[in-house]
């Protein structure tokens, strides 16, 4: 029986994104020949090697309106004259290329949506754009027979507002023993301090890194910050470290594939994801990071968000800090690490991943998938 082929879309550099690796594993177990699209910037490193087609669209363009343009406009393209039987977009700046081939070529669609699109901080600094994105989103969300997303209140909030039922899978790594294959030493890590965490590939405004960052003016020379990944801060905070003299403090790496992110976090004594309850977006947010910290075995200082809250709390594996100021910050980092309760959230991580894992939640997309609808 010959394979149905998917294209799978989303306007990453396909380098760090989980979700979609996932969810391209996922088609493939049920017999589909994958086709992944993206963009290469020109700073992109070189895709892992993986079991499915890769495309990745240069453009002239890496950000901005005309970013946003030239890519919908090359990915209609492709999408209009490549052979398939199923579309799969990820996100809202995929979806107006997706929806149309699927109409003009009777295809099915399944929409994923990683956030509320529209309520992410830099869309409320700029409300013409925000309106657009919400004009698009509004016309094609209510039309799609198969939606998916994030997590439960994401999918509470969409069901909502548009009156069509969105599925949540969340974003949660495949189970594994918590093994480190490469120690400190040959990460060129600090060997004897308190190494904490903060990786992600949208480390941007709002999100606590840059009170995190001047919090390590007020820890001794025990703590060293360790952030992983790309973001619209990351030169502020390289800047800031300079400013408060905490060069000694902070290592910076740039964004690298999963496997290799996963040796460093295993490495860490403490993981952060302290994003502010600013906008709707990130108040229903469930980031990846607090399923990696998880697996990896390490406890978690997080910001009370409820999506967080309730997984932290559930399995006690963590404590929350209760505003962003940098002394609070550091005097939160210290109790955590030196917490009679350490050993115990680190014990308790062993637990919560043996229930959160991808063997579990990917049975919703499988389902999803394999439903002709």
């Amino acid at each position: 029986m010959q394979k149905k082929k998917v294209i799978v879309s989303v306007i990453n550099d396909l380098v760090t994104d989980q979700r979609v690796a996932r969810t391209c594993s996922v088609l493939l177990e049920c017999n589909y020949d994958v086709l992944l699209v993206g963009r290469v910037k020109s700073d992109s490193k070189p895709l892992e090697q993986i079991a499915y087609q890769c495309k990745r669209m240069k453009l002239f363009f890496e950000q901005g309106v005309l970013f946003y343009a030239f890519f919908n406009l090359r990915l209609f393209f492709v999408l209009l004259f490549t052979k398939a039987d199923l579309l799969f977009a990820n996100d809202l700046d995929t979806l107006l290329p997706n929806y149309l081939v699927s109409k003009i070529k009777g295809i099915r669609l399944i929409y994923d949506s990683h956030e509320i699109f529209c309520e992410v901080p830099e869309l409320q600094a700029n409300p013409s754009k925000k309106r657009i994105w919400e004009k698009l989103e509004k016309w094609i969300v209510p039309q799609l027979k198969q939606s998916i997303t994030v997590n439960k209140s994401i999918a509470n909030y969409f069901t909502s507002k548009y009156k069509t039922p969105f599925i949540f899978i969340r974003n949660i790594p495949n189970y594994q023993n918590v093994e480190i294959v490469k120690s400190r030493e040959e990460l060129n890590l600090p060997l004897n301090k308190h190494l904490v965490i903060l990786q992600g590939a949208g480390i941007n405004v709002q999100r606590g890194a840059e009170e995190l960052v001047e919090a390590f003016q007020f820890l001794d020379d025990s703590f060293e910050l360790l952030i992983i990944g790309g973001g619209d801060v990351i030169e502020q905070l390289k800047q800031n470290v300079n400013n408060f003299k905490i060069a000694n403090k902070v290592i910076f790496i740039d964004k690298i594939p999963a496997s290799e992110l996963r040796q460093y976090t295993m490495n860490a004594n403490l993981g952060v994801t302290i994003d502010k309850d600013s906008n709707m977006n990130y108040h229903f947010s469930l980031p990846n990071k607090v399923f990696d910290y998880m697996h990896a075995g390490i406890p978690i200082l997080a910001s009370k968000l409820p999506e967080i809250e309730n997984i932290i709390n559930k399995y006690k594996i963590g404590i929350f800090i209760d505003a962003h100021n940098p002394q609070h910050i550091a005097n939160k980092i210290t109790e955590i690490i030196n917490a009679p309760d350490y050993p115990n959230y680190k014990t308790n991580t062993k637990l919560a991943s043996l229930e959160n894992n991808w063997l579990n939640e990917k049975q919703k997309l499988i389902k999803l998938i394999n439903d002709p609808h």
